[in-house]
């Protein structure tokens, strides 16, 4: 529930901002596409870069509602957030890649292969698609 998100201070209350929203919805059609383009050369930065989108979609769907992540760990708030208004399949399924991407940013490289990174790029697809239905 989200007043849980605000007692834990993972989220903020904020006016709602429909540039914001629309933004952050255009970024992350750009990483989708990014992350197809990048897939046969760099498949840690296409896996990354395809969780990234879900991860601004996500940031979307609490500018809609007038929130926004807050404290040092805004990735966890976003998946908590977006798990609110998504089944709980598709919430394991955005945390999974956000593990596995901080996994490979920060502790090893080159351990996506490109089924992993193919799989999360159509993961991300659809995430982004149900998270910009509930905007819509």
């Amino acid at each position: 529930m989200i007043d849980d998100l605000l007692r834990q201070g993972l989220v903020k209350k904020l006016p709602v901002d429909r540039k914001k929203v629309d933004d952050a919805i255009a970024h992350a059609r750009r990483d989708l596409i990014t992350a197809v383009t990048l897939l046969a050369s760099d498949q840690d930065w296409a896996y990354t870069i395809a969780y990234n989108a879900v991860l601004q979609a996500g940031r979307a769907l609490m500018f809609s509602k007038g929130y926004r992540p807050e404290g040092a760990h805004q990735h966890i708030a976003v998946v908590k957030f977006v798990g609110l208004y998504l089944d709980e399949n598709d919430t394991i399924s955005f945390d999974r890649m956000r593990r596995k991407r901080n996994s490979s940013v920060y502790d090893t490289a080159g351990t996506i292969t490109e089924n992993e990174a193919e799989f999360a790029i159509t993961q991300a697809d659809q995430l982004v698609r149900k998270i910009v239905s509930c905007i819509e």
